[in-house]
């Protein structure tokens, strides 16, 4: 009887050590087998927030709709850039993209993170189409169904849950 206990103490005694052992380890061979970052990879820009440049104003006849703060987009840098890798942005708040010359537009959601709602402007500043819930990620060129000077980006279902549509007007 006392052999057996003295084995089944030897064999405690090698699981406690062996746990012991696996657990003083496992940080070290962990660190050993995560990859190394490649020189090649692509880095994610960190997410901004919206930085407040102005004020859009959305009317029908007349009548205020609804304001948001917009973040303005107005040379090509930030225009390619638009809300890409950004993981959320305020139902207040969106991008207003100004460009040099009316002409026909299409925009794409490639590294754009959120859904959106895109709202082609003509030089009258009359909305002329508005592309709703946007695919994140998605290459797909979306066109502005005719010629646009300007373009706002807000959260997908900001136009319906406010009730904006084509032939609204904005102001900034």
């Amino acid at each position: 009887m006392r052999n057996r206990q003295s084995i089944f103490a030897y064999i405690l005694l090698a699981v406690f050590l062996l746990g012991g052992a696996a657990f003083l380890l496992a940080p070290w061979l962990a660190k050993k087998s995560a990859p190394e970052p490649s020189s090649n990879a692509i880095e994610t820009p960190a997410a901004e927030p919206i930085t407040k440049e102005g004020e859009v104003v959305f009317f029908r006849d007349g009548k205020k709709i609804r304001k948001i703060d917009v973040e303005i987009a107005e040379n090509d840098a930030e225009r390619n850039k638009g809300l890409m890798y950004r993981p959320y942005i305020p139902d207040s708040t969106g991008m207003l993209f100004i460009f040099p010359e009316p002409r026909e537009l299409g925009f794409w959601m490639k590294n754009t993170q959120i859904p959106l709602d895109i709202m082609y402007v003509d030089a009258n500043k009359k909305i002329i189409s508005i592309q709703k819930h946007t695919k994140p990620f998605s290459e797909e060129s979306l066109p502005s169904n005719g010629v646009a000077q300007y373009v706002v980006e807000v959260n997908a279902g900001f136009s319906d849950r406010n009730d904006i549509k084509t032939g609204d007007v904005i102001s900034f």
